[in-house]
């Protein structure tokens, strides 16, 4: 490669889902002003750059990253470049006829993840330690590696993800936005299951719930999967794709058990014609039938910026 060219290098947004990992969710404290939140932050992206070299160099082996994600009020409070990212806004609640797509505030998001459990938790500490000077933790969820890649609803979760180098293309920004190139959309949302209501139904129900075969993960036929399916109404074509890295969370003793619904991708539009056929329903009214389980608890939007983004903002 030639001195002048660079390769700008994107945060670590395709890798695929880990056996641990650690989603947080802060939000800037009122009392504090800009002028104090933003050397705090530059030390936090030099941070996050730190222990992803040093994941590499320590636990080779580990699948070990971290991914920081900021929201449209944090980018304009810090000051961060402009004009911004071409779709970077507040996450607007989706509501159809019977359930919403609830919009949640979010400043800054990170989706830590390590087959070494004990790595994932000190990254999270690591980050912690900083971000309590100045900012407050609503999101903590600790997911894990459910059988095959399974959710908590016993159906495999992601089988329609890209594969090779499709994932950076759908995942990750060109030249649809040249001064981001090397960025990523990040979309989550926190859902609760109602396991006693879906432990209700047969095999058979499920399955025409989801628009897959439980046990093989094999789709249903077009003339046999239901219109309201979930398999029917999530996936917008193969033009429009994204990048999930889901994981599954709970706690068995109160019976609280969900997903936790992370995406990546190269447009927000993408993810939000997902969101509109299954909370508003294609036509309206025929809405995603996984929603009468799944209760979305958080809804927000980041903007993962690049390595070399990531780096000068560390200044």
């Amino acid at each position: 490669m030639a001195a002048n060219q660079h390769t700008i290098q994107a945060q670590n947004v395709t890798d695929y889902p880990n056996n641990n990992t650690w989603f947080l969710v802060w939000n800037f404290k009122e009392d504090k002003s800009a002028e104090q939140i933003k050397p705090v932050f530059q030390r936090l992206c030099a941070l996050v750059i730190n222990i992803n070299n040093s994941a590499l160099d320590r636990f080779p082996n580990s699948k070990a990253s971290c991914v920081l994600g900021i929201g449209y009020d944090a980018w304009l409070l810090l000051d961060l470049p402009k004009p911004l990212p071409k779709e970077l806004k507040n996450f607007e609640a989706i509501t159809g006829s019977k359930h919403t797509a609830v919009a949640t505030k979010g400043d800054l998001h990170f989706h830590i993840r390590s087959d070494e459990k004990s790595y994932a938790y000190d990254m999270a500490a690591l980050i912690s330690g900083l971000m309590n000077e100045i900012a407050d933790c609503v999101v903590e969820v600790q997911g894990f590696r459910y059988r095959d890649s399974r959710s908590i609803l016993g159906f495999v979760d992601g089988t329609e993800n890209p594969h090779g180098a499709e994932r950076d293309y759908f995942a990750i920004i060109d030249e649809q936005d040249p001064s981001y190139k090397g960025g990523s959309y990040l979309f989550v949302q926190k859902y609760l299951h109602n396991l006693n209501a879906w432990k209700s139904l047969t095999v058979e129900q499920q399955e025409k719930v989801i628009g897959r075969s439980k046990e093989d993960d094999v789709e249903m036929s077009d003339d046999v999967k239901p219109a309201n399916s979930h398999i029917a109404l999530a996936n917008v074509g193969d033009d429009f794709k994204i990048v999930r890295d889901n994981m599954p969370f709970g706690n068995v003793a109160s019976n609280e058990m969900g997903t936790y619904f992370i995406s990546y991708a190269s447009t927000f539009t993408t993810v939000e014609k997902m969101l509109h056929n299954m909370f508003i329903g294609d036509p309206p009214g025929n809405y995603d039938r996984i929603l009468d389980f799944s209760t979305a608890q958080t809804g927000s939007l980041f903007f993962v910026p690049s390595m070399d983004m990531l780096d000068a903002m560390a200044g």
